[in-house]
């Protein structure tokens, strides 16, 4: 038998000879064309076991196999192992079960003695039962003492008839909690039923410009999506401020008619005091004709002609006076009645400001103001972070300059809508300025903001830019900074300023986090 020289020209012998032999390449078959090139020996076969063991072996391999759940897999291995005489597949099989189902989980384990993984997540379960179940579960005091009892037994439970007897008790305080939380969304549907008919009874009895319209409009858009405690917030804080306002437009209409009825009242005087000196001048020109046809000579009726003319020239001049008013008063109510309509208009728009950019639909500086104030009071009452994200469109100058202001308006409300899709509800994003964005994302440390705004930056590669049918890629550069204990807002956008143009500076399209 012909040896080569070395182990690859003897691998490479064996598979030639597997090949001309028609033998399949299996690992014993190459083993054994392997060992017969190298001239080593065959290993002695492994002894047979005996008649009685193989009875006993293959009898446990077709009980595991019948039981149910992942031991039979175990049997059927087994079992497969000793129709081939493979007693290594048979005992690693052995020894993975033996390990998995019988020293993990046999019911005399102490719990000093379990593994660290099983000690993590028997308190990770008792916590979310005796803190996070239970304060949810604050309205339902019986569910709640339930939770928290859970929660204890979870702690000490051991052996199986105890877990068995735990598992029972949660399954059922699921299902006591599906009941309530069904019978909760039940009455909020029923109540915002009840409210949506109420404010479509008010909205058909308003007319088309009153005021009123918008803050009904507002609210409707509220509920006909997912409550958000954060969007009610904003909701109630935005149709405050209206409110005030409008209360403030209010009082300067009323003001102005009050003004106006005035002008009026004395208009009618006026024309009152005109009639009169009309009627008194009558009455003179009556008593000049009677003393002229009484003259007896010329100078006589020369006197009373020379008082006509002082009386006619009289009231020539009050009748201009009285015209001079008239035309004062006029004006004065034309510029009342201007007035009032410019009240009336601000009014009726005040109804629909809120504090959002009309262009994109994102909080305008106003609004972000706002919800920076009550998110700050509650990062530093909880002590939960608060991160700010400054992002500024790249090359937007050139968009707008190449394609127009239209196609860059349209690159603001992309932009808008890609961020509202990728981030949380909770997450805000205002317009600051031009192409400038701020988002503030609440409850979120600076390393998982900036993951956050990456996030963006993908899915804005993902989701191009249409204009005319063409694709636009558009792309951002930002700074993202925490907020420090009670950091004012103006030094918080600062830093967050000053990483976002060393963003700008690194190549564009880079997130950078603020010192």
């Amino acid at each position: 038998m012909n040896q080569a020289a070395n182990p690859a020209d003897i691998a490479r012998e064996a598979f030639r000879r597997l090949a001309t032999r028609r033998i399949a390449p299996t690992p014993d078959a190459y083993r054994a064309i392997y060992n017969e090139i190298a001239g080593i020996p065959p290993a002695p076969p492994a002894p047979a076991p005996e008649a009685g063991a193989l009875e006993v072996l293959g009898g446990f391999a077709r009980r595991l196999a019948e039981t149910p759940g992942e031991l039979s897999e175990y049997g059927r291995r087994m079992a497969r192992a000793l129709k081939t005489e493979d007693w290594t597949g048979y005992t690693q099989a052995l020894g993975q079960m033996a390990e998995r189902h019988l020293r993990r989980n046999t019911p005399v384990l102490a719990l000093g003695d379990e593994e660290p993984d099983t000690v993590l997540l028997r308190e990770m379960l008792a916590r979310s039962l005796s803190f996070a179940c239970a304060s949810l579960l604050g309205g339902e005091a019986e569910l709640a003492a339930e939770a928290e009892a859970l929660g204890a037994a979870v702690k000490t439970a051991v052996g199986e008839t105890e877990l068995q007897d735990i598992a029972a008790r949660l399954k059922q305080l699921c299902y006591q909690i599906e009941l309530r939380k069904d019978d909760g969304n039940e009455q909020q549907e029923l109540l915002l039923r009840l409210f949506r008919l109420l404010l479509d009874n008010i909205e058909g009895l308003l007319d088309d410009d009153n005021y009123m319209r918008g803050q009904v409009l507002v609210v409707q858009e509220l509920i006909k999506g997912p409550l958000d405690t954060r969007a009610l917030e904003d909701a109630t804080r935005g149709l405050k401020d209206v409110i005030v306002k409008q209360g403030h437009l209010k009082h300067g209409i009323d003001d102005v008619r009050a003004t106006m009825k005035n002008m009026m009242m004395t208009f009618i005087d006026r024309l009152g005091s005109a009639a009169a000196a009309s009627s008194e001048h009558h009455a003179r020109l009556g008593s000049f004709s009677e003393r002229i046809g009484n003259a007896t000579d010329v100078s006589e009726i020369n006197g009373v002609l020379d008082e006509v003319l002082r009386e006619m020239r009289g009231a020539q001049d009050e009748a201009l006076v009285a015209r001079d008013r008239m035309l004062g008063a006029h004006r004065e109510v034309q510029e009342a009645e201007q007035r009032i309509r410019e009240l009336e208009t601000e009014l009726q728009h005040m109804s629909e400001l809120v504090r959002e950019d009309q262009l994109t639909g994102s909080l305008n500086r106003r609004g972000l103001d706002d919800v920076f104030e009550r998110e700050s009071a509650r990062a530093d009452r909880r002590r939960t972070p608060l991160c700010v994200a400054l992002l500024d469109l790249d090359n937007f100058k050139r968009l707008n300059d190449t394609y127009g202001h239209l196609a860059g308006d349209a690159a603001l409300k992309h932009l808008v809508k890609v961020v509202r899709e990728t981030l949380r509800s909770m997450d805000v994003i205002a317009r600051f300025g031009g192409e400038e964005f701020l988002i503030l994302l609440p409850e979120t440390t600076v390393e998982a903001a900036a993951a956050a705004m990456v996030r963006v930056q993908r899915e804005l590669t993902r989701h191009f830019f249409l204009h005319d049918n063409e694709k636009m890629l558009i792309t951002f550069s930002c700074g993202v900074a925490l907020r420090l204990p009670n950091e004012e807002q103006a030094s918080l956008m600062a830093r967050a300023d000053k990483a976002m143009y060393q963003a700008k500076h690194s190549g564009k399209n880079q997130v950078m986090i603020a010192d």
